[in-house]
């Protein structure tokens, strides 16, 4: 008979409970991934998990079976449990059926791909998860080629990254560095940097970004920091028509990527 976990003082689940806070994923060098799409993405990813939890009272039936026989074919053990362990061990309001740990990946600049004409999207000291998810999501969606992550003012694989990533963040292509790094990086492959700035006086729909392009968003709270005014950066500007003066981190890559994709589109027609 399988056995079920039903016990909070477990090992598996008291493991997993720490790994709720940012200090426990990174004393244990693990993150926790909750939910049958995000699983599925991160296995697509080529993230190998230590152990998943597993309650067949919550969750898509279909999406569930697909991820447990994703996992068969690997050596991650899963652990039946009830749905109290769940629903401690998950991370958020919702219960999944699912909850992973994984041992944390790298993502180094160097390790990134890039093809001959990137576009680059480059988050400098964005602080909250769900904005680095939502920003990564969108740069999914429009082709981007990767996105860094500069000077992070947060875990880059927090639950909620994961979640409002809806899963890319294992899937896309992403590096983390400073911001130093990031700028010699661009400047040593050729990359010409725009960066969004409230103070700029070019509008972003006057630019081409027909060529190898990174675009640099900051914080909502502090924008970006003085390396970006650097003369080989372009500042641009979203015209703000309303009140507030800024976007929302991922609705102003949305809008910066989409005319970029435009732009070249029009190109590979002509």
């Amino acid at each position: 008979m399988e056995k079920i976990i039903s016990s909070p003082r477990n090992q598996h689940v008291t493991a997993a409970l720490r790994l709720r806070d940012r200090r426990g994923r990174d004393q244990q060098g693990r993150i926790i991934v909750d939910g049958a799409r995000e699983l599925l993405r991160a296995l697509q990813g080529g993230i190998e998990f230590l152990e998943v939890f597993y309650c067949s009272e919550f969750g898509d039936e279909r999406e569930c079976d697909q991820v447990i026989r994703a996992l068969a074919r690997t050596p991650t053990e899963i652990l039946t449990v009830t749905p109290e362990i769940i629903r401690r061990v998950a991370y958020g309001q919702r219960t999944p059926a699912l909850v992973g740990i994984a041992t944390r990946p790298t993502r180094r600049l160097k390790d990134l791909a890039l093809s001959a004409n990137p576009l680059v999207l480059v988050l400098e000291s964005v602080e909250k998860p769900g904005n680095v998810g939502a920003a990564i999501r969108t740069a999914d969606a429009a082709g981007a080629s990767a996105v860094i992550v500069a000077d992070g003012h947060t875990d880059l694989f927090n639950p909620n990254t994961s979640r409002a990533s809806l899963g890319t963040v294992f899937t896309h292509p992403l590096g983390e560095a400073s911001s130093q790094d990031t700028g010699t990086w661009l400047q040593e492959h050729g990359i010409k940097v725009f960066a969004a700035r409230v103070d700029a006086e070019q509008l972003y729909t006057d630019q081409d970004f027909t060529g190898p392009v990174a675009i640099v968003l900051g914080s909502e709270a502090s924008g970006l920091t003085p390396l970006w005014h650097a003369e080989d950066v372009t500042p641009i500007q979203l015209p703000m028509l309303g009140t507030a003066d800024s976007l929302n981190v991922s609705a102003a890559a949305a809008v910066l990527l989409y005319e970029a994709r435009r732009q070249r589109s029009v190109g590979e027609k002509t």
